[in-house]
């Protein structure tokens, strides 16, 4: 059976019109062709769908259910429209844990100040690619490099690891620690998402692991004072929960912050974003 979306436009607006004629006029044929798609529907899919009198056309029950569906395969149809021709007029970008951090307000007036054209869209998708694969953005804030060849990518920033832990944990009461201090605690990581791996501690100094793969789980077990969580600095800015600490870790490496887009198809303000991100890590 092949549906036709003619087919289905048909169907609606006759309803919504209330007649052939009209319905006629508001797609722009003529009545005998309005009668002619209706018919091939009805034939297609073997149920009568409307009561037609001299005054009014009404749905039957089926047609009604029938009705239904179209309106809700039209507006998909609209939004697949919108999709792939609002390139130019639309920029989402995703992130699978903490955006950009203290940096996410700044980036999205200036956005509004300097592209008033384009829409900024924040994403979080919790995927290796923050939705970049699955066609969920058009750009993906990354902590991690984008092996996929598919990808490109640059650095936009730097970011501190901080370590996360319970408000009452021994370690809070200090300014800085170093990754020896929480080297026989149990480190809980995103092996999906995240940035920490045990290869941070040498091989007879490492934490054991429990894995998680949200930002709200990792807190609410953090804050229990039973695990602790290395993290980069956006985090802290971007999830403050009662109950759990941010204390930088002095003697680990930086974590490098990417825009990640499609090799092939890159979105139009690419490399507006990548400026734009770049000068706010700088300064920052």
């Amino acid at each position: 059976m092949d549906l036709e979306l003619r087919q289905l436009r048909c169907l609606v607006a006759i309803v919504e019109e209330g007649t052939f004629t009209d319905a006629a006029i508001a797609l722009g044929v003529s009545q005998a062709a309005v009668s002619r798609t209706l018919a091939s529907l009805e034939q297609a899919l073997g149920v009568r769908l409307l009561r037609r009198t001299s005054r009014e056309v009404n749905p039957t029950a089926t047609g009604l259910r029938v009705l239904g569906h179209a309106r809700r395969v039209l507006a998909e149809v609209d939004d697949l429209v919108r999709e792939a021709t609002s390139g130019h007029t639309r920029l989402r970008i995703g992130y699978a844990w903490s955006a950009l951090g203290r940096h996410t307000p700044a980036f999205q007036r200036r956005w509004r100040e300097v592209h008033p054209g384009v829409d900024l869209l924040l994403v979080r998708v919790n995927s290796a690619t923050a939705g970049l694969a699955d066609g969920a953005c058009d750009l993906a804030v990354v902590r991690r490099p984008l092996d996929d060849r598919r990808f490109d990518s640059a650095i936009v920033g730097l970011e501190r690891r901080l370590c996360a832990m319970a408000s009452d944990d021994p370690l809070a009461r200090r300014r800085s620690i170093r990754l020896a201090d929480i080297g026989g605690r149990t480190l809980l990581v995103d092996r999906r998402t995240g940035t920490t791996t045990t290869d941070l501690w040498p091989p007879d100094a490492r934490p054991t692991t429990e894995e998680t793969h949200d930002v709200d789980d990792w807190l609410a077990m953090i804050s229990t004072g039973r695990y602790v969580g290395v993290t980069p600095e956006a985090t802290a800015h971007q999830y403050r929960r009662s109950g759990v600490v941010y204390r930088p870790v002095r003697d680990a490496e930086p974590i490098a912050v990417r825009l990640g887009w499609w090799r092939d198809d890159p979105h139009p303000s690419t490399q507006a974003a990548i400026e734009l991100l770049t000068a706010l890590y700088r300064t920052g």
